[in-house]
């Protein structure tokens, strides 16, 4: 690596050998970055699509101080940067001749690298209207009274089933994603454990799902709740569940993902005792030099 400077590589392994220890370091900030590459590590780069993942590293005076990586055709994903930090990446990347559709980060990083792009291609960033909220939990609270029924961890033998509500995920939520036996493996769904409330009898009713413990730190990722059985606190019951579950497992940071414009949702979390961290958002970039 150099002194002061960005180091790229398509080496995951690489990647983590020289960031690791500053991703772990603040586990919930760092959150999809620590997320990707283990996929990538545990999955292999070809899961993923046809062209290569680039992972970069931002050394100066011997120590890591921003990283960031894609997995194309992916958004462009950094940990936070300063607005420096963000146009010296972008410069780099254009000398290089990267082609970006898009960017995701934390908002201030987002912004100040959408601005950069801008200024060294001259692609035009556009905001998505989808902003999210990361959350972090400190004491957990579980609703009182619970809903009836009871939470159901589901196994392998539930494929169907945690296909099926991951499918009715997405779609609640406009991710275009093929969810169906063959594709399933190369989904992010793929490699969550999750949970099932189910009332009395037996009827499943809101699904919840823990990433891996990575780092320290467990994501909780997904959460759903078909629209005609919402506001009966199924969704509380099962995410103090499966926050529950991330702590028993051993995580130092409970985290999740919350849409900034669900006031429902975002009132939920915060009374089963999880507290903002910090708003993400992605710009995608049209016209430009390098840009599609």
């Amino acid at each position: 690596m150099r002194p002061d400077g960005w180091y790229l590589t398509e080496d995951v392994d690489d990647f983590l050998v020289r960031a690791g220890d500053f991703l772990r370091s603040r586990p919930g900030l760092h959150v999809m970055a620590l997320t990707w590459a283990e996929r990538v590590r545990t999955r292999g780069a070809d899961a993923f699509g046809t062209e290569a993942p680039v992972f970069g590293v931002l050394g100066r005076a011997g120590k890591v101080h921003a990283t960031f990586h894609r997995l194309p055709p992916r958004a462009l994903s950094p940990t936070p940067l300063t607005p420096e930090q963000a146009d010296t990446l972008a410069a780099h990347l254009a000398a290089l001749g990267h082609s970006l559709p898009s960017v995701s980060a934390d908002h201030s990083t987002a912004t100040a690298f959408a601005e950069a792009w801008q200024r060294h291609t001259g692609a035009t960033p556009k905001l998505r209207d989808t902003r999210l909220r990361l959350y972090r939990l400190g004491t957990l609270t579980p609703p009182e009274p619970l809903p009836a029924g009871r939470g159901r961890v589901l196994g392998e033998d539930d494929l169907e089933q945690v296909m099926f509500w991951c499918g009715e995920f997405a779609k609640a939520v406009g991710e275009v994603v093929s969810i169906d036996a063959d594709s399933w493996a190369s989904t992010r769904f793929a490699d969550k454990r999750y949970t099932l409330w189910e009332t009395p009898d037996g009827t499943p009713v809101s699904i919840a799902g823990l990433n891996p413990l990575i780092g320290g730190q467990i994501q909780v990722d997904i959460v759903y709740t078909p629209a005609h059985l919402r506001g009966r606190g199924y969704a509380g019951a099962v995410t103090a569940e499966v926050s529950r579950a991330a702590l028993a497992a051993g995580a130092r940071e409970v985290v999740l993902f919350a849409d900034r414009s669900n006031p429902t949702s975002n009132a939920l979390y915060q009374r089963l005792g999880y507290r903002q961290l910090t708003d993400w958002a992605a710009y995608d970039f049209m016209g430009g030099r390098l840009t599609p």
